[in-house]
Order: structure tokens, then sequence, then C-alpha cells
């Protein structure tokens, strides 16, 4: 059991350092993670022998190893985040009787992962491993909304793409929309992506509270007004909290 403790400090640096936007002094590590800096620098020392952590003597400070992005390209290999999210998809569709799907942002793009309707149900043209401009759809939404403003600009740095003649298409009018969906917790499009479908979703987030995919919910307008929709945006909250705890994730501060 004597190396339990070992084990979780070794885990809390890759955490920390996975979460970081670079390297850092082992002195930064020592100091958030509320270790002794002796204890560290052995602890630095024996990962990096095994890969998992490399220092950078120029900048006194250290880094993530090989050896931990072999792990996370094992990770995506096992495609977690769709087995993952599947069952939860699944349940709301059980649930409402529409088209569930899980989206995340490829740029400035939502791509969508996987999709679970029930029968007999039109097909989407946002089908699996299909790309949609992100200010455009529900997930792509729901998603941006959680990024910092800058992060947002960055992505949208001229004219805005348009399919339907609705939808944001203006930065400033995405800021809105984006500030809007934050406050409430979930996002919507009316008509964005094809005439006569809209669609509700809510975002899943990763351990640092960075927003990781988003469940979307997609229905005939007709089935549904908007009227509705705040009855529907709460088992698509559901669904995405679920998620989160699923990726040992955390909502935002």
């Amino acid at each position: 059991m004597s190396q339990v403790p070992a084990a979780r400090r070794a885990l809390a640096v890759l955490r920390l350092l996975a979460a970081a936007p670079g390297p850092l002094p082992a002195s930064a590590i020592a100091r958030a993670l509320d270790l002794p800096r002796s204890s560290t620098y052995h602890l630095l020392t024996a990962m990096a022998e095994d890969g998992f952590v490399t220092s950078i003597p120029e900048e006194r400070r250290w880094g993530l190893g090989v050896a931990a992005f072999e792990i996370g390209s094992a990770y995506l290999r096992h495609e977690p985040l769709e087995r993952l999210a599947r069952p939860l998809l699944r349940r709301l569709v059980d649930g409402v009787g529409e088209i569930a799907q899980l989206g995340v942002l490829h740029g400035a793009e939502t791509l969508y992962l996987l999709k679970e309707q029930p029968p007999r149900h039109a097909t989407l043209v946002t089908d699996v491993g299909v790309r949609m401009p992100a200010q455009l759809t529900a997930s792509g939404l729901s998603l941006l909304a959680h990024l910092p403003s800058a992060q947002v600009r960055a992505l949208f740095p001229g004219r805005f793409v348009n399919r339907t003649g609705r939808g944001p298409a203006s930065p400033r009018e995405l800021r809105r929309v984006l500030a809007e969906d934050a406050r409430r917790g979930w996002s919507s499009e009316d008509g964005y992506i094809t005439e006569g479908f809209a669609s509700i979703a809510a975002c899943a987030f990763d351990h640092t509270g960075h927003p990781t995919a988003a469940v979307a919910l997609t229905f005939r307008r007709d089935r549904h007004p908007p009227e509705t929709w705040p009855g529907l945006a709460a088992p698509v909250r559901t669904a995405a909290a679920a998620l989160t705890g699923r990726l040992t994730g955390r909502p935002p501060a």
C-alpha cells in the first residue's frame, strides 16, 4: 500500500502538466500539488526515466514525455468518448423519441461522432462524420459558449458561413448568442442547418472544466414549437452532465 501515495502523486503531476499551457518549473509543480521540493525532484526524475515527463534543462522546466503521448494516442484508438456517450444517447432517444447526436469542435466546425435515432425517422444532413459550421449548430454553439472569448475570436476572424439565411451573422451577434447560451446552460438552432428542423444541445466537460463534446437533440420544428424547448433541454442537459461524470470531468467554475 506504500506505493499508492506515490502513484497518486505521479498521476497528479500528469494531470497538472496536461492542464498547463506549457512546461512548468519544478517549484511551480511542488507548489501547486503541495509537495516538498526534494520529493518533487525525486518524483520527476523517476517519471522521466520511464518517459512520462521530460526535462528541459535550458528552461529549467518539465513537460509531458513521449510515454504520456503514447497513452493519449491509445486512449483515442479505443474511441472512449463514443463508447461512453452511446448508452446515454440511446437513453435520451428512448425517453424523448427524437434523434440524438454527439458532436465535437473541429476548428470552426462541428464534427459529428455519433448518432442514435428512433425507427423510421428522416435522415439528417448532420450524419456521423459530417462537419458543419459550428456557429450554425446547437452542438457547436454549446461548446463555443464555454470557450474563452479570445479563442472564439480566433476561430471566426472573417465572414460567417451561411446555409439558410439564419443564425449568427457577425462576431457581435455570435457573442450575444453565446453569452445567453452560457447563462441558461443549453443552446439551440432553429432552421440554421435544415429548414423545418431545430436542435437543442448541452456540452460535457473534461477534468479541467474545458468543453469536450456536446449532446444534441434534433427534431422537426412542427413537432416541438419553441415554447416547449426548455422542457426538451432538461433531458439533454441531464445526458450531458452524465457524460461529464463518465469523463471524470467537472463544469467550469
